[in-house]
């Protein structure tokens, strides 16, 4: 059973940066649209960023330049490097790819404080 692994969450002051990273543990092929979502306590879950296989992205409006998703076809690794963090960034992140399927990682948390 495909299951994506997250790495990179931690605890970091306003103004820091993070870089997240997340793998399958297993996989034979490649994912057609890889993404990050992220949900806050009380909060719905929302979409970060996505990217397609073919290298199309999209932002959600509050990323406002600070994140950049990137993804390596080779590895099937998708990243998110996080910078200019706010307290309001503090949430769970999950990493999400499909093909034909919906796969999701279990999560890894960022925090952002002083």
């Amino acid at each position: 059973q495909v299951q994506l692994v997250e790495s990179g969450g931690g605890l970091v002051q306003p103004g820091g940066s993070l870089k997240l990273s997340c793998a399958p543990n297993w996989s034979r092929f490649s994912f057609d649209t890889m993404a990050w979502y992220r949900q806050a306590p009380g909060k719905q879950r929302e979409l970060v960023a996505s990217i397609t296989k073919g290298g199309s992205i999209n932002y959600a409006d509050f990323v406002n330049g600070r994140f950049t998703i990137s993804r390596d076809n080779v590895k099937n690794t998708v990243y998110l490097q996080m910078n200019s963090l706010k307290p309001e960034d503090t949430a769970l992140y999950y990493c999400y790819a499909k093909r034909g399927y919906d796969y999701w990682g279990q999560g890894t948390q960022v925090t952002v404080s002083s």
